[in-house]
């Protein structure tokens, strides 16, 4: 196939995963996401698309941009005085129960699909990530019907959501630099926490300048905003995988954002309400077909592992079971009744979009010719593959399952305001809102 011809294929199949995606929400009111995965492995196993090198590596720097305005979205979604109020609570729900399930399946996913320790908590890392792309809109669904408003849940697990995806993004990256890199392991050791540090500092500078340059009162405010932002993302993502320090990346960017809307809101932006939050949001309309497409064409059917698949199937439901309880335990002292708190147990399941991103990036590397050092080429293939379909199966699992628990469950376990508090108290919150 021709390049003109593969481009043609891989824009029809965005456009298709885009519609299937819209016509998948309007019948079922689950996720859009899930038809536009599904719709790149359609193409992918009827043969309807194909990638040569060239697209190959213009699909891995797409991705790398959805996954900037992911966490540039997340960053932006953070509220300093929703952190500030009730930071046990967002710490605990954002960190806690995704260290429960990171653990849990990189030694579930070490017996069960046989990878090594190393590439178990590659897989973990990511797997155990929660989608507020899932679950925040179906929070917001029951918020407009009264469910959980009184006590802000839908803001709580937006930070919460912020938090846990900002976490798995960096420490996915720190162990699969760790696992590429040429390095001595004393350096590769050291240069973790630093990525850290690097990554929070420099966000934090970028975000002050962008809250600073231009002025609000500029005619250009909002665009120049936007752009300072959305191309320091870039910046920050792609220097970082390029010197090594992978892991600075994605702090650096969420960092920059909450940074940003912090002091927007001083201006009278509100939080993720703002215009430039609003840009953001907009194209992300475009990646995300881009992102989900892509990652299940990723997918050809006839040459996945039975065995890898029934094991993935399991681990991924043994470890979703096991977060349900962790985060029901981890819950206390957050403002919840015993009702509450088995709701986000129940609703804190969703994976999607981080998945989507980084489930093809061991993959990647190993197509492009490096090495892990953790076995030959075949061997270390096979394991690239198992994490890109356990990924895929995480969210083609977990997606509809967090979706439906919401609609099932929010009516019978939230409490529900009268009309007149509830639009109160949705006015209050609004601003703090995704």
């Amino acid at each position: 196939m021709s390049l003109n011809g593969e481009l043609l294929s891989m824009t029809i199949l965005v456009i298709s995963a885009y519609l299937i995606g819209w016509i998948w929400l309007k019948i079922t009111t689950l996720p859009a996401l899930i038809g536009m995965l599904l719709t790149g492995i359609l193409f992918q196993n009827l043969q309807l698309v194909h990638m040569s090198d060239t697209y190959r590596k213009l699909n891995q720097d797409l991705r790398k941009v959805a996954l900037v305005i992911i966490l540039m979205r997340a960053g932006l979604g953070l509220n300093a005085g929703v952190l500030k109020k009730h930071y046990v609570a967002v710490l605990q729900l954002g960190i806690l129960p995704w260290l429960v399930e990171c653990i849990a399946i990189s030694v579930s996913s070490h017996y069960l699909l046989n990878l090594p320790w190393i590439w178990g908590f590659l897989l973990g890392s990511m797997i155990a990530s929660v989608s507020p792309a899932v679950v925040v809109p179906c929070l917001f669904r029951l918020r407009d019907e009264g469910y959980g408003v009184a006590k802000g849940i839908p803001t709580l697990l937006l930070a919460a959501a912020a938090i846990d995806d900002s976490v798995s993004v960096a420490v996915f990256a720190i162990i699969l630099n760790a696992m590429f890199s040429t390095g001595s392991a004393t350096f590769n050791i050291i240069k973790g926490p630093l990525s850290i540090i690097a990554g929070v500092v420099l966000g934090s500078l970028w975000g002050a300048l962008a809250s600073f340059i231009p002025e609000r009162g500029d005619t250009y405010a909002v665009p120049l905003r936007f752009l300072i932002l959305f191309l320091g993302g870039l910046f920050s993502l792609f220097i970082s995988n390029l010197i090594g320090w992978s892991g600075a990346g994605p702090l650096a960017i969420v960092s920059s954002g909450f940074i940003a809307a912090f002091y927007w809101e001083k201006e009278g932006w509100p939080v993720n309400k703002n215009p430039v939050s609003n840009l953001f949001r907009i194209l992300w309309i475009f990646f995300e077909p881009i992102l989900f497409a892509f990652t299940g064409a990723q997918i050809t059917l006839s040459a996945l592992d039975p065995h890898v698949i029934a094991m993935g199937a399991t681990c991924l439901v043994s470890c979703l079971l096991l977060r349900a309880i962790a985060t029901f335990l981890v819950s206390f002292k957050c403002g919840l009744n015993s009702k509450e708190k088995i709701f986000i147990g129940l609703t804190w399941l969703a994976k999607a979009t981080v998945q989507a991103a980084l489930g093809p990036a061991a993959l990647d590397l190993i197509n492009n010719g490096q090495t892990a050092g953790t076995g030959g080429p075949t061997e270390e293939e096979s394991y690239a593959k198992a994490i890109l379909a356990v990924s895929v199966l995480s969210v083609v699992i977990s997606a509809p399952l967090g979706a439906i628990l919401i609609a099932l469950t929010g009516p019978r376990l939230l409490s529900r305001d009268s009309n007149d508090a509830a639009d109160v108290i949705h006015n209050a919150t609004d601003s703090n809102s995704a």
